[in-house]
């Protein structure tokens, strides 16, 4: 058989998953905090015909024959790129300005999971989580630096006062401040994480990512220590996906897949003539 004709499967279906990517960029070109994706090819171990010659005494050197034999999905990476600011006005929105990572406790498990969506709210048992009631993880007052624990907005404070509804609030320093009375109080600190690769942490759903082996491990900090990566409330990040990039990528993808199919058709019309030349 003819090599084109796996040439030709191979780009089609290479430029599929291609495809595959750009529509899923497209589909979450809403969904804040997600960071759009990226196929990139590689070509398939040649076929040497011939191997290569060094020069002689009287003869040059000579070039080796090689056929390629198509193309595969090298490799899929994540533009961890910022998201522009939507504000929103909700106190409880948070904007990661900078790098990093807010950090939710694994439901059921004792492992951590990490987001960019910081669309939380306070659940009935005073819990800071997210939509999908993920608790979110800081440190407790006075503890900064030392191990996550879950955020948790008390009804009352030690004196017996009651929390006065809708005075929640997070500073820029991710310090997490609820009224009681009439003071305010600090009840912990919303931690965020950095990765020496995060583009190499796995997408697991829900705008969550867990650690792999590739991403290295995190590094739980305080917002604000280092001069960057502070929290923005009453902001959300949008998602990074460039529309007009991933529409003319998709132009690109459907022209080059009808040009492997078009190769695909060439060669079984090699094929007839050739079968054609018995009768």
């Amino acid at each position: 058989m003819l090599r084109s004709l796996y040439s030709g499967v191979s780009g089609m279906k290479s430029q599929q998953t291609r495809l595959d990517v750009i529509s899923n960029n497209i589909a979450n070109a809403n969904t804040i905090g997600f960071k759009s994706s990226r196929a990139n090819f590689s070509d398939i171990l040649s076929q040497t015909t011939a191997n290569a010659s060094g020069p002689r005494a009287t003869v040059g050197g000579i070039d080796g024959k090689q056929v390629g034999l198509g193309v595969q999905v090298g490799a899929i990476d994540t533009d961890m790129g910022q998201g522009i600011q939507n504000t929103t006005g909700r106190a409880l929105d948070l904007y990661i300005n900078g790098s990093g990572f807010l950090v939710f406790e694994r439901d059921g498990n004792n492992g951590q999971v990490y987001s960019r969506n910081g669309a939380l709210k306070i659940d009935a048992n005073g819990n800071l989580t997210n939509a999908d009631g993920l608790r979110v993880m800081g440190y407790a007052p006075g503890k900064e630096g030392g191990a996550l624990t879950p955020i948790t907005v008390p009804a009352q404070n030690a004196a017996g006062e009651k929390l006065v509804e809708g005075h929640v609030s997070i500073g820029p320093d991710g310090k997490v401040t609820a009224r009681y009375g009439a003071e305010d109080e600090v009840i912990g600190t919303v931690s965020i994480a950095t990765f020496s690769n995060p583009a190499g942490l796995s997408k697991i759903g829900n705008s969550t990512y867990e650690i792999s082996q590739d991403s290295g491990n995190a590094n739980n900090l305080v917002p604000g220590t280092d001069g960057t990566n502070t929290l923005l409330a009453g902001t959300l990040e949008d998602s990074n996906v460039d529309l007009a990039q991933e529409f003319s990528d998709m132009i690109v993808t459907s022209r080059a897949y009808q040009a492997n199919a078009r190769s695909i058709t060439t060669s079984d019309e090699m094929l007839q003539e050739l079968i054609n030349l018995k009768r």
